[in-house]
């Protein structure tokens, strides 16, 4: 694969993962169906259906994508992994007042630990934080960790999850979307992937994981809500299989309801790294834009995206810093 096919990859993972986010937003907590229900004809409309509502302005990403940019940020300034640094950015964000920022993060972020404890505070007061908050900031980490293989990449999701989720299954469901992106930006096949990945994953954690990859699951068979990261990982990847381009990808992904941002957002980021940049619709990234509080007034729309992007997946060795 060219050099410049796999960047369009690197690239469509990162910018995927917002336009999913931005798509879902205004539907999230709402019933199965409803994208499909307020936008039943593609594109139709003034700017398609990057029409905004729920509180969120059309095209602006969530804080799903809000927080995969601080880790991008991080990762490029400090020149590899500084978790202190990245928690440091999730704090200073969490207290300006974002639109959205989920429960658990909230508490961990603002609960006065040190950055190597707030989490695990965080899951022994509460039991649980198996949600899906670490999963869905994950693209950028995805790319710019793709390129040292699957150890390094699978080990460092679970390590940048672990600041905010004290449960081992968000670092597993995180790692095993790290893996599956590496996979699609080398140009092979993600979900052919999926039995050596699952042998890569914690054994405690493994048959969960099984269950909702396997090719007869259907996002019908959760048993859990889909903010929690087993069923969310699980319908992003059924809605991979059961399509066939990155806007089927997302609008299936969209169209199950509940957490449709951070659905659309995994779903996003899997169907932009498996389809690259020139798949998704420019209807789409056109309004894209995201806020992010507590960096003054900075809002990056696509051109600061794509430059995000291209920076994370053209580092060369990513380091590993304490």
């Amino acid at each position: 694969m060219t050099v410049v096919k796999r960047m369009k990859r690197v690239v469509g993972a990162v910018v995927g993962s917002a336009v999913g986010d931005a798509l879902g937003g205004p539907f999230e907590f709402g019933p199965s169906g409803a994208f499909s229900a307020r936008f039943p004809v593609a594109g139709a409309g003034a700017g398609g259906e990057m029409a905004g509502g729920g509180g969120w302005d059309p095209g602006e990403a969530t804080d799903d994508t809000q927080m995969a940019v601080l880790v991008g940020e991080s990762l490029l300034e400090r020149g590899g992994l500084d978790l202190p640094d990245i928690f440091g950015r999730f704090q200073r964000w969490a207290v300006s007042e974002p639109k959205d920022i989920g429960l658990q993060t909230e508490d961990v972020l603002t609960n006065g630990s040190p950055w190597d404890l707030a989490a695990a505070v965080h899951f022994q007061v509460n039991r649980h934080a198996a949600g899906n908050g670490s999963l869905m900031r994950a693209s950028t980490s995805a790319v710019y960790f793709a390129p040292g293989g699957r150890r390094v990449t699978m080990d460092a999701a679970r390590r940048v999850a672990a600041l905010t989720h004290g449960d081992r299954a968000a670092w597993e469901g995180t790692a095993v979307f790290h893996e599956l992106v590496r996979v699609a930006l080398d140009g092979a096949e993600p979900l052919a992937a999926l039995p050596d990945i699952l042998g890569a994953v914690h054994p405690d954690h493994r048959a969960r994981y099984a269950t909702v990859l396997a090719p007869d699951w259907h996002p019908g068979l959760a048993t859990e809500f889909n903010g929690a990261v087993w069923p969310c990982l699980g319908s992003a990847v059924w809605a991979l299989r059961t399509t066939e381009s990155y806007e089927d990808a997302v609008r299936a992904a969209i169209d199950l309801g509940g957490d449709t941002d951070t659905v659309a957002a995994v779903t996003g980021g899997l169907a932009g790294a498996r389809y690259g940049l020139d798949a998704i619709p420019g209807r789409w990234t056109g309004p894209l834009h995201v806020p992010l509080p507590g960096s003054g007034a900075r809002v990056l729309r696509l051109p600061e995206l794509l430059d995000l992007a291209r920076r994370l997946g053209g580092s060369h060795g990513p380091g590993q810093a304490a």
